[in-house]
């Protein structure tokens, strides 16, 4: 399992664990949105990975998006659930076996 894979894994649990309806809004609004800063930079982290590994973006950049507008209530908790959700399926992608070039 790749890096990218592992951090795609941890940034779409969290991001699920912060779109729990109270609890979620609670942490974020407690700690001073902290996790907001926190999670655009692991969600940062994740997408360089998946780009060196040339692995599909999407999740990652979906996860950036989430953290610069998830301060707005109701829309921040369905951009965490629906980031966590996008992650964590292309972390469970299987590799592409076929090989990065063709030769003729």
């Amino acid at each position: 399992m790749t890096n990218s894979k592992v951090m795609k894994w941890v940034t779409g649990a969290f991001e699920i664990f912060l779109g729990i309806p109270v609890l979620g809004g609670l942490i974020i609004i407690g700690t001073y949105y902290t996790p907001l800063v926190v999670m655009l930079v692991l969600h940062i982290i994740t997408l360089i990975l998946s780009s060196r590994n040339n692995e599909v973006k999407y999740g990652s950049i979906l996860g950036i998006v989430t953290s610069l507008v998830a301060w707005i209530p109701f829309v921040g908790m369905i951009l965490h659930i629906i980031s966590g959700i996008m992650l964590m399926v292309s972390a469970a992608k299987k590799e592409s076996t076929q090989p990065s070039s063709v030769s003729a």
